[in-house]
Protein backbone atom coordinates (compact mmCIF):
# COMPACT_ATOMS: atom_id res chain seq x y z
CA UNK A 1 0.00 0.00 0.00
CA UNK A 2 2.29 2.46 0.69
CA UNK A 3 4.81 1.47 -2.47
CA UNK A 4 1.21 2.26 -4.70
CA UNK A 5 0.81 5.45 -2.46
CA UNK A 6 4.58 6.28 -3.35
CA UNK A 7 4.62 5.44 -7.05
CA UNK A 8 1.31 7.74 -8.08
CA UNK A 9 3.07 11.02 -6.71
CA UNK A 10 1.61 11.64 -3.63
CA UNK A 11 3.83 12.76 -0.65
CA UNK A 12 3.63 10.09 2.42
CA UNK A 13 3.98 11.36 5.93
CA UNK A 14 3.77 8.52 9.04
CA UNK A 15 2.71 9.72 11.87
CA UNK A 16 3.13 8.31 15.45
CA UNK A 17 2.81 8.57 19.01
CA UNK A 18 5.50 5.83 19.38
CA UNK A 19 7.56 6.71 22.14
CA UNK A 20 9.32 4.08 23.32
CA UNK A 21 11.97 4.07 20.55
CA UNK A 22 13.63 6.59 18.48
CA UNK A 23 12.89 7.48 14.90
CA UNK A 24 15.84 5.92 13.83
CA UNK A 25 15.07 2.79 15.80
CA UNK A 26 11.30 3.07 14.50
CA UNK A 27 12.52 3.33 11.09
CA UNK A 28 14.77 0.77 11.48
CA UNK A 29 12.63 -1.55 12.34
CA UNK A 30 10.18 -0.62 9.84
CA UNK A 31 12.57 -1.28 7.18
CA UNK A 32 13.30 -4.38 8.51
CA UNK A 33 9.72 -5.69 7.89
CA UNK A 34 10.22 -4.24 4.15
CA UNK A 35 8.93 -0.65 4.45
CA UNK A 36 10.56 1.63 2.59
CA UNK A 37 10.72 4.62 4.52
CA UNK A 38 12.89 7.27 5.77
CA UNK A 39 13.50 9.17 8.97
CA UNK A 40 12.50 12.65 7.06
CA UNK A 41 9.31 10.53 6.64
CA UNK A 42 8.45 10.12 10.02
CA UNK A 43 6.85 13.00 12.46
CA UNK A 44 6.99 11.87 16.37
CA UNK A 45 6.32 13.80 19.49
CA UNK A 46 10.03 13.06 21.01
CA UNK A 47 11.76 15.28 18.27
CA UNK A 48 8.68 17.63 18.48
CA UNK A 49 9.32 18.49 22.37
CA UNK A 50 13.02 18.98 22.12
CA UNK A 51 12.28 21.87 19.77
CA UNK A 52 9.84 23.41 22.00
CA UNK A 53 11.99 22.57 25.43
CA UNK A 54 14.60 24.62 23.38
CA UNK A 55 12.94 27.62 22.61
CA UNK A 56 11.54 27.74 26.09
CA UNK A 57 14.49 26.55 27.61
CA UNK A 58 13.34 24.46 29.57
CA UNK A 59 15.04 21.62 31.61
CA UNK A 60 13.18 18.52 31.96
CA UNK A 61 12.95 15.13 33.98
CA UNK A 62 12.16 12.20 31.82
CA UNK A 63 9.86 9.79 32.81
CA UNK A 64 10.12 7.81 29.64
CA UNK A 65 10.89 4.68 27.76
CA UNK A 66 14.59 3.88 28.25
CA UNK A 67 14.84 3.31 24.41
CA UNK A 68 13.47 7.05 23.75
CA UNK A 69 16.73 8.33 25.91
CA UNK A 70 18.82 9.08 23.07
CA UNK A 71 16.36 11.60 21.12
CA UNK A 72 16.61 14.18 24.63
CA UNK A 73 20.92 14.16 24.32
CA UNK A 74 20.72 17.26 23.14
CA UNK A 75 19.09 19.18 26.19
CA UNK A 76 19.59 20.30 29.15
CA UNK A 77 18.58 18.43 31.44
CA UNK A 78 19.95 20.04 34.74
CA UNK A 79 18.10 21.24 37.89
CA UNK A 80 14.90 20.09 35.74
CA UNK A 81 11.89 23.03 35.74
CA UNK A 82 9.60 20.98 33.63
CA UNK A 83 8.60 17.35 33.33
CA UNK A 84 8.76 15.25 29.98
CA UNK A 85 5.98 12.33 29.62
CA UNK A 86 6.41 9.62 27.17
CA UNK A 87 4.75 5.77 27.51
CA UNK A 88 7.55 4.72 30.00
CA UNK A 89 6.06 1.08 29.88
CA UNK A 90 7.99 -0.89 32.49
CA UNK A 91 9.10 2.50 34.44
CA UNK A 92 6.06 3.41 35.19
CA UNK A 93 6.79 2.16 39.07
CA UNK A 94 4.62 3.82 42.03
CA UNK A 95 8.24 5.73 42.86
CA UNK A 96 8.88 6.61 39.34
CA UNK A 97 5.34 8.66 39.26
CA UNK A 98 5.44 9.93 42.87
CA UNK A 99 9.28 11.36 42.32
CA UNK A 100 7.81 13.35 39.13
CA UNK A 101 4.53 13.76 41.01
CA UNK A 102 6.79 15.55 43.95
CA UNK A 103 8.96 17.67 41.30
CA UNK A 104 6.00 18.92 39.51
CA UNK A 105 3.79 19.96 42.46
CA UNK A 106 7.38 21.62 44.18
CA UNK A 107 7.64 23.72 41.06
CA UNK A 108 6.02 27.66 41.40
CA UNK A 109 4.89 26.81 38.18
CA UNK A 110 4.72 23.51 37.09
CA UNK A 111 4.97 22.24 33.49
CA UNK A 112 3.90 18.60 32.57
CA UNK A 113 4.75 17.94 28.71
CA UNK A 114 2.67 14.77 27.33
CA UNK A 115 4.17 12.85 24.30
CA UNK A 116 0.41 12.09 23.37
CA UNK A 117 -2.18 11.39 25.37
CA UNK A 118 -3.65 8.12 24.23
CA UNK A 119 -5.53 6.34 26.69
CA UNK A 120 -4.33 2.58 25.39
CA UNK A 121 -2.75 1.08 22.57
CA UNK A 122 -2.81 -2.25 20.91
CA UNK A 123 0.31 -4.96 20.74
CA UNK A 124 0.28 -8.59 19.78
CA UNK A 125 -0.97 -9.54 23.45
CA UNK A 126 -3.40 -7.28 23.64
CA UNK A 127 -4.28 -3.95 24.89
CA UNK A 128 -2.43 -2.05 27.06
CA UNK A 129 -2.31 1.81 29.01
CA UNK A 130 -0.93 3.97 26.90
CA UNK A 131 0.73 7.61 28.24
CA UNK A 132 -2.83 9.17 28.80
CA UNK A 133 -3.87 7.51 32.13
CA UNK A 134 -0.59 8.60 33.72
CA UNK A 135 -0.77 12.31 32.16
CA UNK A 136 -4.16 12.47 33.71
CA UNK A 137 -3.04 10.72 36.72
CA UNK A 138 -0.48 13.58 37.56
CA UNK A 139 -2.82 16.41 36.07
CA UNK A 140 -5.55 15.29 38.96
CA UNK A 141 -2.48 15.09 41.48
CA UNK A 142 -1.25 18.38 40.65
CA UNK A 143 -3.90 20.08 39.49
CA UNK A 144 -2.70 21.43 36.61
CA UNK A 145 -3.43 20.75 32.61
CA UNK A 146 -0.61 18.89 30.62
CA UNK A 147 0.27 20.51 27.38
CA UNK A 148 0.31 17.64 24.24
CA UNK A 149 3.13 17.49 21.86
CA UNK A 150 1.86 14.17 20.11
CA UNK A 151 -1.38 13.22 18.36
CA UNK A 152 -4.42 14.79 18.61
CA UNK A 153 -2.87 18.37 19.44
CA UNK A 154 -3.24 20.77 16.39
CA UNK A 155 0.55 21.47 16.79
CA UNK A 156 1.93 17.96 15.89
CA UNK A 157 -0.24 17.49 12.73
CA UNK A 158 0.82 21.14 12.08
CA UNK A 159 4.32 20.42 11.81
CA UNK A 160 3.30 17.12 9.94
CA UNK A 161 1.54 19.32 7.04
CA UNK A 162 4.85 21.37 7.41
CA UNK A 163 7.27 18.35 6.43
CA UNK A 164 5.28 17.34 3.65
CA UNK A 165 4.44 21.43 2.28
CA UNK A 166 1.19 20.89 2.05
CA UNK A 167 -2.00 22.70 3.59
CA UNK A 168 -4.75 20.72 5.49
CA UNK A 169 -7.58 20.72 2.86
CA UNK A 170 -5.23 18.60 0.68
CA UNK A 171 -3.96 15.93 3.04
CA UNK A 172 -5.76 12.76 4.42
CA UNK A 173 -5.25 11.29 7.44
CA UNK A 174 -5.87 7.52 7.58
CA UNK A 175 -5.64 5.94 11.22
CA UNK A 176 -7.04 3.70 13.62
CA UNK A 177 -7.65 5.47 16.46
CA UNK A 178 -10.71 7.71 16.82
CA UNK A 179 -9.69 10.89 18.77
CA UNK A 180 -6.28 10.54 18.45
CA UNK A 181 -5.86 9.94 14.66
CA UNK A 182 -9.14 11.01 12.91
CA UNK A 183 -10.33 13.68 16.09
CA UNK A 184 -6.76 15.25 15.64
CA UNK A 185 -6.56 15.57 11.57
CA UNK A 186 -10.16 16.72 11.21
CA UNK A 187 -9.36 19.96 13.91
CA UNK A 188 -6.89 20.40 12.15
CA UNK A 189 -8.79 20.81 8.59
CA UNK A 190 -8.04 17.60 7.31
CA UNK A 191 -9.95 14.76 6.48
CA UNK A 192 -9.58 11.75 7.93
CA UNK A 193 -10.59 8.35 7.16
CA UNK A 194 -11.05 5.53 10.01
CA UNK A 195 -9.34 1.82 9.75
CA UNK A 196 -11.12 -1.05 11.16
CA UNK A 197 -7.90 -2.65 12.21
CA UNK A 198 -5.64 -2.40 15.45
CA UNK A 199 -7.36 -0.45 18.38
CA UNK A 200 -10.68 -0.12 16.35
CA UNK A 201 -13.54 -1.18 18.33
CA UNK A 202 -17.18 -1.01 17.03
CA UNK A 203 -18.01 1.71 19.54
CA UNK A 204 -16.03 3.66 18.03
CA UNK A 205 -18.78 4.01 15.37
CA UNK A 206 -21.16 6.04 18.00
CA UNK A 207 -18.68 8.50 19.20
CA UNK A 208 -20.40 11.60 20.72
CA UNK A 209 -18.00 13.85 19.28
CA UNK A 210 -16.00 12.69 16.60
CA UNK A 211 -17.09 11.35 13.19
CA UNK A 212 -14.59 10.50 10.02
CA UNK A 213 -15.49 10.97 6.59
CA UNK A 214 -15.44 7.15 5.97
CA UNK A 215 -14.68 4.20 7.67
CA UNK A 216 -12.31 1.72 5.23
CA UNK A 217 -12.02 -2.24 5.90
CA UNK A 218 -8.33 -1.66 6.12
CA UNK A 219 -5.16 0.03 4.32
CA UNK A 220 -5.04 -1.26 1.37
CA UNK A 221 -8.87 -0.07 0.81
CA UNK A 222 -8.40 3.28 2.04
CA UNK A 223 -5.50 3.57 -0.56
CA UNK A 224 -7.89 2.05 -3.41
CA UNK A 225 -10.23 4.91 -2.42
CA UNK A 226 -7.42 7.78 -2.30
CA UNK A 227 -6.33 6.34 -5.79
CA UNK A 228 -9.14 6.42 -7.20
CA UNK A 229 -10.11 9.89 -6.95
CA UNK A 230 -6.87 10.64 -8.34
Amino acid sequence: SLRRIKASGLKLQLCTNETQATRENFVRKLRAMGFDISVAEVTAPAPAACCLLKERGLRPHLLVHDDLVPEFAEVDKTNPNCVVLGDAAENFTYANLNETFRLLIGMEKPVLISLGKGRYYKETDGLKLDVGAYMKALEYACDIQAEVVGKPSKRFFESALAELGVPPEQAIMIGDDIVNDVGGAQQCGMRALQVRTGKYRPSDENHPGVKPDAYVNNLAEAVDIILQQL
